[in-house]
């Protein structure tokens, strides 16, 4: 029956009390109501309502009566939670006491893949080996059930840490019991449940049968979960009408990503949000019918669904297989492929973010000076380098105008313009290896140095018409990740070695007798090749422009996750974190410590900056000769150009204007043919210049997920523009040799090897895992891999890429020239290592796990 609450407020005279009462009365006619009851309220002009309202309020002051009751307005009351009405005409409208806050979040939770995810499993088996179950229980309160449950966990024999304060887990289940205060209107609710729900036309349908609770217990050591069934259904309220099964999850405050109460609570909530597999659990008779039942529905979960998609994945594997096959036996099938996807898009890589609403002129510009940096600092670091191993064939200048030549015919003509081309440290080495054979063997340096160019060349124009670059597919993401890291160790190494150097050649250096037991910058070094000014204060000097360019660079960079200053100010100075910290510390060693002596880059304005390579006077020996090295070269082009652009077009980098393999290793064999005839160092897609300008083009958010804080890409401007103009001042810059470029140390130069090698750790997976070894398990980040992957596996593959590093870094940095030139067949080794050896070492489902990106 419904019940009918009618009331009235009787007009009195001034200065009388005026009391508006509640009452209920059974209803015979059939009315809308809110659980069990409608509430009418009644006018006070209505005919005879007055004597009866006056009637049953007689004898009273005021009439209170207890209601359900979740809004009140001006035409009805609906009901929700208990609480007792006092309507006094000269009451404060706004006060609130009894009132209490009550704060509700929901989530959607995905459903647990028992297929990929491994806690699943670890999950049911821990459940299984407790057996926590209770089964037809005929407890009518809810609070009985869930002391019922709480005794049952303190009671199982293989219990070590039994829960003596009972208070504090109904305290962490409930919203009232831990915040309880004598006469404050307590509200007692469940604090953190997990329930199935499904979209209707109508609205949100939940699944009212079965309740999953979380808690958490700051006094537990261990995880425990119990069930209970219900020997029949009860009603505890909204969204609760019929509940049958509990599932009560007590866990320890402090736990791993992948062990948290939510992380539980999928497993289990997921097995339940099956109805079929509810009905068989409620034939169950006995326990072990229950957890033959909970057995069955993990079977389902991971190997029925399992079977259709693995199906469906290897026809699509095949036929991937089978269309990449035919595409490398169809010459510039892949160019024209990209030709088409990216010619479209031509025009709008120079107009977006220039032309339209949508503008980001400030992000241009800092993305220009910010090229500009990383692009003619490492060039004149290189050029260096190249001006000690060849005496003075490629220097400074020479470095600079292939930067400049291949930048800008990069950025127009290229399919992907994201990358960045540059001459490396491999290629650095190369260089020295072919003026170590021209020197054996009485070669003319240019024409033997072109004759290799143009081989390379060959051999990467060929790569490009051949569609070589589909094998691109057999390059997993650990395999990129290798030689990410193997760059960026050679980035350390070589600042390294420069430092090194410098306290070689002034702090260590030997002192003329009489000259005291400390040498300053006036003592005098006695070398072979003559005096030179030798001073420990330059190389304490060196270091401290060193470390501070590095620590200047990094804090800015990281600066826009501070909170200080504007957002945008703070993004700015993010972006221009390079610039700064070099500005900054070559004013500091070229100005303020300007008595202290630091040498120069070397700069000779004499020599001329095209050398037309004499190819006639080679030998047809020669010639072979420079086909093998020009081989290894391309190799090296091959396999550095398609790991970099695949680092740049990585998923989490969000580009969409598409990628082309293809078309830019055969540009880059083009641009390389007229750097090789006129004596100019070679260049390719550089590691982690490219990676690096698509971060500075791209906006980015921080989240939190379980608590931990993560950047993630939200859009990347896709432009021609930066790289065009950085590459235009790069060259411009030659202009300013010597002055104002020699105002650089080279000190602040191996700082900003330490920044770029630094910046590139970030979002690399490899270091992520590393960092795992040195961390707590419950700071480990949710990340994919650690839901889906074991941790000793985890720790496994980490090794293996360790000593993969090892083996690299082994024949990469070797001190015997010629042992360099095996670094790119070692490095291509590397993938059917990934491809055919570790699949017998670890699971192939975990590999698959830890190489995906999410």
């Amino acid at each position: 029956a419904f019940a009918e609450l009618s009331g009235t407020q009787r007009a009195r005279p001034a200065g009388m009390d005026s009391t508006r009462v509640f009452h209920l009365q059974l209803c015979d006619t059939q009315t809308p109501a809110v659980n069990g009851y409608h509430l009418q309220e009644s006018d006070d002009m209505t005919p005879g309502c007055e004597d009866v309202s006056e009637g049953r309020g007689n004898g009273a002051d005021g009439t209170y009566e207890s209601v359900n009751a979740s809004t009140i307005s001006d035409d009805s009351i609906r009901f929700y939670v208990n609480m007792n009405v006092e309507l006094k005409p000269n009451a404060d409208e706004n006060d609130n006491a009894g009132c209490v806050l009550l704060h509700t979040s929901r989530k959607y939770l995905k459903l647990k893949n028992f297929e990929e995810e491994v806690r699943a499993h670890k999950d049911l088996d821990r459940f299984l080996a407790g057996a926590g179950i209770l089964l037809d229980v005929s407890a009518l309160s809810l609070d009985d059930v869930l002391r019922e449950m709480v005794k049952h966990i303190t009671k199982e024999s293989e219990n070590t840490e039994p829960i003596s304060n009972l208070d504090e887990v109904m305290g962490g289940l409930f919203t009232d019991c831990s915040t309880f205060r004598e006469g404050s209107g307590n509200v007692h609710l469940l604090s953190n449940t997990i329930q199935g729900v499904s979209a209707t036309t109508t609205g949100v349908q939940y699944q009212q049968s079965w309740l999953c609770l979380l808690c958490t217990v700051a006094t537990l050591q261990n995880r425990h979960v119990c069930i209970c069934r219900l020997d029949r259904p009860q009603n505890w309220g909204e969204n609760c009408c019929e509940v049958r099964y509990i599932i009560l999850i007590l866990v320890p405050a402090k736990m791993k990503s992948t062990k948290t109460a939510i992380e539980v609570g999928r497993t289990f909530a997921t097995m339940f949000a099956d109805m079929n597999f509810r009905q068989k659990l409620s034939e169950a008779k006995t326990e072990e019918e229950f957890k033959e039942t909970l057995l069955l529905q993990r079977h389902v979960l991971t190997v029925i669904h399992r079977e259709p998609s693995k199906k469906e994945e290897s026809k699509e594997k095949e036929q991937d297989k089978c269309s990449k096959a035919r595409n490398i036996l169809r010459f510039g099938r892949g160019m024209m492929s990209d030709l088409r996807r990216r010619l479209p898009l031509y025009l709008s890589d120079y107009t977006d973010g220039i032309l339209g609403s949508n503008k980001s002129i400030r992000k241009y510009i800092t993305t220009i000076l910010f090229l500009y940096c990383i692009c003619l600092l490492p060039t004149i670091a290189f050029g260096s380098l190249n001006d000690e191993h060849t005496r003075g064939s490629i220097d400074v200048q020479k470095t600079i105008l292939a930067q400049c030549i291949g930048g800008v015919a990069y950025a127009v003509f290229a399919g992907q313009p994201m990358g960045i081309v540059l001459t490396t440290a491999p290629l650095a080495l190369y260089i020295h290896v072919i003026q170590g054979i021209c020197d054996d063997y009485n070669l003319n340096f240019f024409a033997f140095y072109g004759c290799v160019g143009l081989w390379n060349s060959f051999f990467c124009v060929l790569y490009g018409v051949g569609n070589i670059s589909s094998l691109k597919k057999f390059f997993k993401r650990s395999t990129d990740e290798i030689l990410a890291v193997f760059i960026s160790v050679a980035f350390v190494v070589d600042a390294c070695k420069g430092l090194a150097k410098i306290f070689q050649d002034y702090y260590f250096c030997p002192i003329i007798p009489g000259g005291g037991e400390f040498n300053t910058s006036h003592s005098i070094n006695a070398t072979e090749d003559g005096a030179h000014p030798c001073g420990r204060d330059s190389a304490v000097l060196s270091l401290v422009l060193m470390l501070g360019t590095l620590w200047l660079g990094y804090t800015l960079f990281q600066f826009k996750k501070s909170p200080f200053l504007h957002a945008r100010v703070r993004e700015t100075l993010s972006d221009c974190a390079l610039p700064i910290s070099v500005l900054v510390f070559s004013f500091v060693g070229s100005y303020l410590f300007r008595d202290i002596k630091i040498t120069p880059f070397s700069y000779n304005p004499n020599k001329g900056m095209f050398n037309l390579a004499p190819f006639h006077v080679l030998t047809i020996g020669a010639i072979f000769g420079g086909m093998g090295l020009g081989f290894l070269l391309s190799m090296l082009f091959y396999l550095e150009q398609n790991i970099v652009m695949s680092l740049t077009n990585a998923p989490q980098h969000r580009l969409r204007k598409g990628t082309g393999y293809h078309w830019d290793i055969f540009l880059v064999g083009i641009i390389n043919i007229v750097l090789s005839i006129f004596g100019l160092p070679w260049v390719h897609s550089a590691f982690p210049h490219s990676p690096l300008h698509v971060r500075a083009l791209a906006f980015v958010e921080q989240r939190v997920e379980n608590g931990h804080l993560y950047e993630t890409i939200v859009q990347v401007r896709e432009t021609r523009v930066s790289a065009l103009v950085a590459h235009i001042l790069v060259g411009i810059s030659l202009l300013m040799l010597p002055v104002p470029l020699q105002w650089i140390p080279k000190p602040v130069l191996y700082g900003l090897f330490l920044y770029v090698s630094v910046t590139s750790i970030d979002g690399c997976q490899f270091f992520e895992r590393l960092a795992l070894l040195f961390t707590e398990q419950t700071s480990y980040p949710p990340t994919h891999y650690i839901r889906r992957v074991p941790q000793r596996k985890i720790h496994y593959f980490t090794g293996i890429q360790l000593i993969e590093v090892a083996i690299l870094c082994g024949f990469g940095m070797a001190p015997l020239p010629y042992l360099k030139m095996v670094f790119p067949p070692i490095m291509l080794a590397m993938v059917p290592i990934r491809c055919l050896l570790l699949p017998k070492l670890i699971e192939a489902k975990y590999l698959d796990a830890m190489d995906a990106e999410h």
